[in-house]
C-alpha cells in the first residue's frame, strides 16, 4: 500500500501548480549518524503541507537544512525555483526575504515588546523610517488576531496563544511567500489551537501563502492541511491526502492516524 501511495499520479491541477520548494537526494548527518538519507520531497504553491513523523526522526533537521541552519552533506535543495548552492549572495538576500519562519515555542526575543520583534526582520533587510516600521507592525499584529495593546507588552506578559501569534506575526514581516512553522500549535489548548488552525487557513487563503508546517496535532492535519508528508527510515515514507493516510498499510502511519487516540478522528471523518 505504501508503494502504491507513492506512486500515485498527481491530478492534473497540482500537475499545473508551481513547485515553491524542491528537495532532492538529500542527505544530512552528524558525525557517523545519517539523520536524513536521499530524501526527497516537494511542497506546491499555495498547499498547506503537513510533515509528521516520529520523535526523533529529523522533522526539525530537515526544515533547518532547508532554511541552511545545519549543512547538508549531499542534495540539491531549491526554493522558489533558485538553487541555494548557485545564488549570489544578493540574491540569497532576496530568497531569504520571500521566506518567515515560526519557531517552536515562537522563539521571541524576551528583551524586545512584540512590535520590535516584529520589526527585527524589517530592521535586518530593509531601511525604513521608524514611524513607518511601526505601522507596519501594527498591521501585521491586527492580522493575526491580537489586540493593539499586544505591541508594546513583552514576551513574558504574553499567554501562550499570544506567544504563537506574535511569532506568526514576525514571521509574515517581510510579507514572505513560503512560510515554515515547527509545532505552531504545540503546547495549546484544544480551542486555541483550533483557532490558530483557521488563522493559518485564513492567512493561506488572503496572502497566497504557501504554508510548510511540522505537526504531530492531529486535528491541524485533519482540518487545514492538502497534503500530508511522513518522515520514517531517513526519507519521506509517504505523501499525499488524508484519505491516503487514512488507506496506508504502513505500520507507523497506520498507527498514527487509525490508532487508539485518533479514533475519534477517524470515525468523523468517515
Amino acid at each position: 500500500m505504501v508503494q502504491a501511495v507513492m506512486e500515485k499520479q498527481p491530478d492534473a491541477a497540482a500537475e499545473r501548480r508551481e513547485t515553491v520548494l524542491s528537495v532532492r537526494d538529500l542527505t544530512v548527518g552528524f558525525g557517523d549518524n545519517i539523520v536524513l538519507d536521499k530524501l526527497n520531497l516537494e511542497v506546491l504553491r499555495g498547499e498547506i503541507l503537513g510533515f509528521v513523523g516520529a520523535s526523533g526522526t529529523g522533522k526539525s533537521v530537515l526544515m533547518r537544512t532547508v532554511l541552511r541552519l545545519l549543512p547538508k552533506r549531499s542534495g540539491k535543495i531549491e526554493i522558489l525555483g533558485a538553487d541555494y548552492d548557485k545564488v549570489t549572495e544578493a540574491e540569497r538576500i532576496a530568497l531569504d526575504m520571500r521566506l518567515g519562519v515560526l519557531f517552536q515555542h515562537g522563539a521571541l526575543f524576551s528583551a524586545l515588546t512584540v512590535r520590535e520583534n516584529i520589526q527585527v526582520p524589517m530592521r535586518e533587510y530593509l531601511d525604513l523610517p521608524q514611524d513607518l516600521m511601526d505601522e507596519l507592525a501594527r498591521l501585521k499584529i491586527e492580522l493575526v488576531g491580537l489586540a493593539p495593546e499586544a505591541a508594546e507588552k513583552y514576551p513574558s506578559e504574553l499567554s501562550g496563544g499570544m506567544i504563537k501569534r506574535a511569532a506568526l506575526a514576525r514571521a509574515l514581516a517581510l510579507d514572505p511567500d513560503l512560510v515554515f512553522l515547527d509545532e505552531p500549535t504545540s503546547g495549546l489548548d484544544p480551542i486555541g489551537a483550533a483557532e490558530f488552525d483557521e488563522l493559518i487557513a485564513k492567512l493561506r487563503d488572503t496572502l497566497g501563502l504557501t504554508v510548510y508546517m511540522v505537526t504531530h496535532d492531529l486535528d491541524s492535519l485533519f482540518s487545514v492541511c492538502d497534503r500530508i508528508a511522513v518522515l520514517g527510515q531517513k526519507r519521506v515514507l509517504v505523501e499525499g491526502t488524508i484519505e491516503d493516510m487514512l488507506a496506508c498499510d504502513e505500520p507507523w502511519v497506520k498507527s498514527y492516524f487509525r490508532g487508539k487516540r485518533a479514533r475519534a478522528i477517524v470515525h468523523e471523518s468517515a
